[in-house]
């Protein structure tokens, strides 16, 4: 970890873990020279960035260097208006109605550590060793305008993150129009995209493709939410590039609002990556004196694949941008009442499903929507954040108490940002939420969403919600939002800046949970958005961890799951076993299979234990006994990708691996049986060649076929009739083996299978 500065030559070399990143000044502008992996530092580097003379539809802003062309030239933070033809990273309007900007280089600072950003999430260094920042200064003199960009490097990551903040020492006020957080200019086009789609219910999917001369790609949330449709990360990678090997570029947004993302191919081959806030709907205005902070963006090089990126997100995201007393902490083992009940239960059906759990080894029981107001539907009751005493007589203290007597924590969902039109809240206020005045308010789910930019409503829930998780031993919470942002307006804000609602939501968001989390330290907050709508860098810097998608099955979770850990780790996943005939999508997976994936994540339960037959009981208390033995590896391990859900037969496999490596759990998973089939292997990743390995299948059972989930019936040992048939039990193994030639999981047996594996490092 260096940052070399040589303002003579005008060179800053930014060197990462493993990574260097430089700039160098011409004329003024900061332009980028190089990103990839690391370089010594030396006086040749400034011969990296040629120019060339271009014709004069790429004019030159110094009629004495007609090799400058800001239309060609690599540029850190390219400005709209004069002769940069590409598309801008930011853009101001002048009392004047004019929006030419010209920032030229005005002075740097290089910091030991990590600076917080104001009013945002952003990644953190614990001591000054860890970091080191460069803060280039940029002005426009005409304009009044400073903008500051700021790069950290880490001594232990092979990351850079960047920031932007733009200060107004002017006279008039100025008006921001875009104000993203990164731009980078690579030399050619020669590149994949790599994103995260999807939808409700089947979340981050992942996407592959060429780039192409034009508006190569554009990414995208309009929702006022970081959404289920797009995730905001993009990354280029060399066409050779695989999970394995090759140059890959990782672009990672902290930020849980509408962002933009996109990759543009200009006409002499070069790529322009930027990543912020969206412009759509966007603006800011800058008063003399004040400033303003763009989210930041986490930027990653691997020359090892999409799993080296992944894996140095992982790190980096588990202990240096989640925070608190659960980040290093094992995550308990829950319990959730919703697809066992919705909204029908009372405090007797909770305590029957708790006293049930408590001997399965279950640790936390949730209690999910419906505990509030007089919420028997999704038609009311958002906002009145007191107990519904028909269903819960004695309040939620005694229903905690009853549920810490079978020896489980207690939790608790929220859904705080929304508000029932069905509501006295509502009534009392009906100015409080999001709204256009003299236009209809659009409701989704029967809801509404309080303005969040307003301190008033922010300071509402704060107090309302301390007194409620002050009011039981509430050791959980899940906060949801379900549903995304329409008449973005409030009714408190001056017109000028009405365009400013969105992201204040966010930062009024940001600050509120900030209060919230440091008042309760103890609490393990989740967050959720219909599922996985709002899984983003920004929400996992409050809660380390969040509802991976509301869709449960087994199935389906393994691409959802695969997807999200392109960029997220396993800790920040929760995943459940439910019941079957799943509730999203009418399909029956064993008990076993569903176990198998949810393991792969925060696992928990979420169906009615009361209805397990005695031998699912038995098959969940092994699954839970198993998950408190590899638990530390699945939230703590490396995770390497062995197979992928979005190739072939949809087989898909997985890993995590210890930092010393003297322990792993494998998962894989067999979709469709195929007849007459021949020997496949699985070859393992990430294990040290000179060690031998004991192999052991999970203490569930290395099974196949089987329903389980209280509707379908298991024979007495909870297995399928046809068990896999395993050799490699208590056989050591070597390292080199295992990684070159693997395991042979073609005997597994029928449609929707699976099997896991623990390898433990013994002595040769």
């Amino acid at each position: 970890m260096n940052i070399y500065a040589d303002e003579t030559l005008g060179l800053f070399h930014l060197q990462s873990k493993d990574t260097s990143y430089i700039i160098q000044l011409v004329d003024g502008y900061p332009a980028h020279v190089y990103w990839g992996a690391q370089l010594r530092h030396d006086n040749s580097l400034t011969g990296a960035l040629e120019l060339r003379e271009r014709a004069s539809f790429s004019p030159t802003p110094l009629l004495s260097k007609p090799t400058l062309s800001l239309d060609a030239l690599p540029q850190e933070y390219p400005q709209y208006g004069t002769s940069d033809f590409r598309r801008p990273a930011y853009q101001v309007q002048l009392t004047d109605g004019t929006r030419i900007t010209e920032l030229k280089y005005a002075g740097y600072t290089i910091t030991a550590g990590k600076p917080a950003l104001e009013g945002l999430p952003a990644v953190y260094a614990e001591n000054e060793a860890e970091a080191q920042t460069l803060e280039l200064t940029l002005k426009d003199d005409y304009a009044g305008l400073t903008v500051k960009l700021v790069y950290t490097v880490f001594a232990g990551h092979s990351a850079i993150t960047r920031s932007v903040r733009f200060e107004h020492n002017g006279e008039a006020p100025l008006r921001l129009e875009q104000a993203l957080s990164a731009s980078v200019d690579f030399a050619d086009s020669a590149y994949d995209t790599l994103h995260l789609s999807g939808a409700w219910a089947r979340e981050r999917h992942v996407q592959r493709r060429p780039l192409t001369p034009g508006a190569a790609l554009s990414l995208e949330s309009r929702r006022g939410s970081s959404s289920h449709q797009t995730n905001p990360f993009l990354a280029l990678l060399r066409p050779g590039a695989n999970e394995d090997q090759g140059d890959v570029y990782g672009f990672s947004l902290v930020y849980s609002g509408s962002f933009a993302a996109t990759a543009e191919v200009e006409q002499f081959g070069q790529t322009r990556v930027s990543i912020g806030i969206n412009p759509f709907d966007f603006s800011w205005l800058l008063e003399p004196g004040q400033s303003f902070q763009t989210p930041e963006a986490v930027l990653v090089y691997s020359s090892e694949g999409i799993g080296g990126m992944s894996r140095t997100y992982h790190r980096l995201y588990r202990t240096r941008l989640c925070r608190g007393v659960h980040r290093d902490q094992a995550r308990p083992i829950l319990v959730n009442n919703w697809e066992a009940t919705y909204f029908n239960f009372d405090a007797d059906k909770i305590a029957a499903i708790a006293k049930e759990a408590g001997p399965l080894g279950i640790e936390l029981f949730v209690l999910d929507d419906g505990w509030f107001g007089k919420r028997d539907k999704d038609n009311s009751s958002l906002g009145d954040w007191f107990e519904d005493r028909r269903k819960l007589p004695e309040g939620l203290a005694d229903l905690a108490g009853r549920v810490n007597n079978e020896g489980l924590q207690f939790g608790l969902w929220v859904e705080p940002e929304m508000v029932s039109p069905d509501s006295d809240l509502y009534r009392k206020h009906p100015d409080w939420c999001l709204h256009a005045e003299g236009r209809r308010r659009t409701e989704a789910r029967n809801q509404l969403i309080l303005d969040l930019s307003r301190p008033e409503v922010c300071d509402y829930l704060y107090e309302t919600l301390s007194a409620v998780f002050s009011s039981a031993p509430i050791t959980y919470v899940k906060w949801d939002m379900n549903r995304n942002m329409t008449e973005i307006a409030s009714a408190t804000a001056s017109p000028e800046r009405q365009q400013e609602t969105a992201h204040r939501y966010m930062l009024g968001l940001y600050n509120l949970l900030e209060r919230l989390t440091s008042r309760f330290p103890d609490i393990l907050f989740e967050s959720c958005s219909g599922g996985g709508g709002r899984f983003d860098p920004g929400m996992l810097f409050y809660m380390p961890q969040t509802w991976t998608s509301d869709d449960t099955d087994a199935l389906e979770r393994l691409a959802i799951q695969y997807g999200t850990s392109i960029v997220y780790p396993a800790s920040s996943m929760g995943a459940h076993v439910s019941a079957v005939p799943n509730h999203q999508v009418d399909r029956i997976t064993s008990l076993a299979t569903r176990g198998d994936v949810a393991m792969s994540g925060n696992f928990g339960y979420e169906l009615d234990l009361t209805k397990f037959t005695g031998a699912e009981k038995d098959l969940a208390a092994r699954q839970i006994a198993q998950y408190k033995e590899i638990r530390t590896l699945v939230q703590q391990g490396d995770m390497y990708r062995l197979q992928s859900p979005f190739e072939g037969n949809g087989d898909t496999a997985w890993m995590f691996v210890s930092e010393d490596k003297t322990e792993a759990f494998v998962a894989y998973f067999r979709v469709l049986a195929i007849p007459n089939a021949p020997i496949s292997r699985l070859t393992l990743k990430g294990l040290n060649p000179e060690l031998d390995y004991v192999i052991e299948t999970g203490a569930a059972g290395v099974t196949a076929n089987g329903h389980g989930g209280g509707e379908a019936a298991v024979p007495a040992d909870g297995q399928s009739s046809a068990p896999f048939q395993t050799a490699f039990d208590g056989v050591p193994h070597g390292g080199d083996r295992l990684m070159r030639i693997g395991l042979v999981v073609s005997d597994l047996r029928g449609d929707y299978a699976s099997c896991t594996y623990r390898l433990r490092a013994v002595q040769r």
